[in-house]
């Protein structure tokens, strides 16, 4: 689809794009979880390290989905052409997705599976998240080049449609989880919300 609006110097990014490999995503994308770790080794997590770790895993994730959301717009009203990165930062915000849902199973409910599955039925937010999590899981699984031969490209597109809901549970999950509401969950759901509209209106 040609971009209904083009920066000036958006055609210049985009050679420059097109000569930045793929594997520079993944690096930039695990970035974040060294800074992770090394805050886990050098005692800068706070009294709480557990909850730390999931909050910051969480939030990366739901920040990358955002930034997923983020191609189409650029492209259609911008010109920036990001769509052969798009899978890419896809997949890795499924593993920040699984890490924070891996932590807390792991670090917080201690692999206790009976109090975990009782805790998703009877919080509300984690029933949320974990609805979320389900919706990009097929999303995770099939984003590779064999699936979408197999799929074939309209069906695949239309699966992967499942990033909307995905998204939009994900930043309600994260505006239920805080108890105080500060204004930061308001911003992801409001980022959200604006660019699944952008999406319904041409």
């Amino acid at each position: 689809m040609a971009a209904s609006f083009s920066l000036p110097f958006a055609p210049s990014v985009n050679g420059a794009l097109r000569r930045v490999p793929i594997w520079v995503v993944w690096l930039a994308g695990a970035l974040p979880l060294g800074w992770i770790v090394w805050l886990l080794f050098t005692g800068g997590l706070g009294v709480d390290p557990v909850k730390e770790i999931e909050h910051r895993l969480g939030k990366i994730g739901l920040q990358l989905i955002v930034a997923g959301l983020v191609v189409t717009p650029l492209r259609r009203w911008g010109g920036l052409n990001l769509l052969r990165f798009r899978r890419a930062i896809g997949v890795t915000a499924f593993a920040y997705v699984s890490l924070h849902l891996l932590a807390w199973l792991v670090l917080d409910m201690a692999l206790f599976w009976q109090q975990a599955l009782g805790d998703i039925a009877k919080r509300p937010y984690l029933t949320v998240g974990m609805a979320a999590f389900a919706l990009l899981l097929p999303l995770a699984v099939t984003s590779n080049n064999w699936s979408l031969r197999r799929l074939g490209g309209a069906r695949w597109r239309r699966l992967h449609q499942l990033v909307y809901p995905a998204a939009l549970l994900g930043a309600v999950h994260y505006l239920w989880l805080v108890k105080a509401w500060p204004p930061e969950p308001f911003v992801y759901l409001g980022a959200i919300l604006a660019l699944l509209a952008l999406r319904l209106w041409r």
